[in-house]
């Protein structure tokens, strides 16, 4: 019994140590888990911002080639050609990118002849210094780059006299048809506008593009989800949207000579994302360890409890094979005494008689004490109460019981009241009573019992 006990303590000590450990492995990979999608949003963040930043660059370029394509779209067939002046762009150029709100002296076109360095301008008045910054920095731009598909670039204007200022061009070109056919700037034509320009460009983009895609979104709108920054090369701000004060930065997007783009995820959006934040099984994990817990310790009192039960059982038994001991060997000692003969006479042999009938009945209540004590651990005891005078049945208790208190050199005197009724089980009362009139045989001391 104590090494399945022993086995059994063990075998839950297991169960509770490794629901434990199962805990203690949910909460670290519920902390990797934040850490990677904390690292995850920040990189939708980048994302958002490189997607904004391409989504500027192509709406500029379709804008700068419907506005000055007409006028620099098309290479000259030879460098000496005549170029079309500044008011050749018209009213595209005119509506290319108009200062918000609208100024006169903040938007004009340009053209730049590269070959002799004249600028010439239509619809403002640029300063000096301005017209001077324009032209160093367009033949700059113009002649330094390489020149790609679209021909255009933009240019913001310093601090000082530019301040505020940004140009965008296109590059007319010169086309030479001789061992290696290839293409020489011969011009330039654009738009010098303010910083403001750019807002309503911004906001069409944010509403037009998705900026992280749509199986990351879940189709909540950009304005919602995502905050963006936008800053010219120098690092002051053009435009804001979005919800402020984003959790999850990530990398800035930018390309050399255009916008700076951050991007960032609101912590109170961030955990609607579809891949962002799957749901959490710890609390799940954390109340099996509680229940496992509750579970071992009710097992660990039942078990305490099975001893308690185990070592009543063993002094019931002790304590019954002592009871049972006594009259048997009284029963056989005067059995034997009127088998021999051994009786002096008539008296002493009803004097045996008389204790062996008396030790009969005691062994006959400790045995139904054992099948009373048998029947009630197997949930067989009955109790049918049911109303009945208790004076005749406690009656006929204290006449049943008194010869074994004679034995002990104990009197019984019963007082009873014949009007006193009760639903009593008669064979339980029977039992419970004669259990108290043996326990105060025994432990009473000599006298009357009342």
């Amino acid at each position: 019994m104590k090494s399945a006990s022993r086995f059994l303590i063990l075998l839950l000590g297991l169960t509770l140590a490794l629901a434990a450990l199962l805990a203690v492995e949910a909460l670290r990979a519920t902390r990797s888990h934040r850490v990677t999608a904390e690292r995850a949003l920040r990189d939708y963040a980048t994302v958002a911002a490189w997607e904004f930043l391409s989504a500027f660059d192509v709406t500029l370029q379709r804008a700068a080639s419907a506005a000055l394509g007409p006028v620099a779209g098309n290479p000259a067939a030879s460098p000496y050609d005549s170029l079309p002046s500044a008011a050749a762009l018209g009213p595209a150029g005119d509506s290319l990118l108009p200062c918000q709100p609208a100024a006169a002296d903040s938007h004009f076109t340009f053209s730049l002849d590269l070959r002799t360095g004249a600028l010439a301008t239509r619809g403002g008045a640029p300063s000096p210094a301005l017209r001077a910054w324009l032209r160093d920095t367009i033949v700059a731009a113009a002649g330094n780059e390489p020149l790609g598909p679209s021909r255009s670039g933009i240019v913001w204007g310093p601090d000082g006299a530019a301040a505020g200022t940004v140009a965008v061009y296109a590059v007319k070109t010169v086309r030479y048809n001789g061992y290696a056919a290839h293409e020489a700037p011969l011009a330039v034509y654009g738009v010098a506008t303010c910083r403001s320009a750019f807002a309503p460009l911004f906001a069409a983009i944010v509403a037009r593009h998705a900026l992280l895609p749509a199986q990351v979104a879940g189709g909540l709108p950009n304005a919602r989800l995502v905050s963006l920054a936008v800053l010219d090369p120098a690092g002051r701000p053009l435009f804001r949207s979005g919800p402020p004060g984003g959790a999850y930065a990530g990398d800035p997007a930018s390309n050399p000579g255009s916008i700076a783009v951050r991007a960032s995820l609101p912590a109170d959006v961030a955990g609607q994302l579809i891949v962002a934040r799957p749901a959490t099984r710890l609390p799940l994990l954390l109340g099996l360890l509680v229940l496992t817990a509750g579970l071992t310790a009710i097992a660990a009192r039942q078990l305490r409890r099975e001893h308690e039960l185990v070592r009543l059982r063993n002094d019931f038994t002790s304590s019954v094979s002592h009871e049972l001991r006594t009259p048997l060997t009284q029963i056989l000692l005067f059995g034997e005494t009127l088998e021999l003969g051994r009786a002096a006479g008539e008296d002493e042999r009803r004097q045996a008689l008389a204790i062996i009938v008396q030790e009969a009945r005691r062994l006959t209540h400790l045995v139904e004490n054992v099948l009373h004590l048998s029947r009630a651990e197997r949930q067989m005891v009955r109790v049918t109460p049911a109303l009945m005078p208790l004076a005749p049945l406690l009656r006929e208790i204290a006449e049943r019981f008194a010869a074994l208190a004679g034995s002990a050199a104990v009197r019984l005197r019963t007082e009873l009241d014949d009007s006193l009724f009760a639903a009593v089980d008669a064979a339980a009362l029977h039992q419970i009573v004669i259990n108290l009139l043996d326990n105060a045989v025994k432990y009473g001391g000599s006298g009357p019992i009342t």
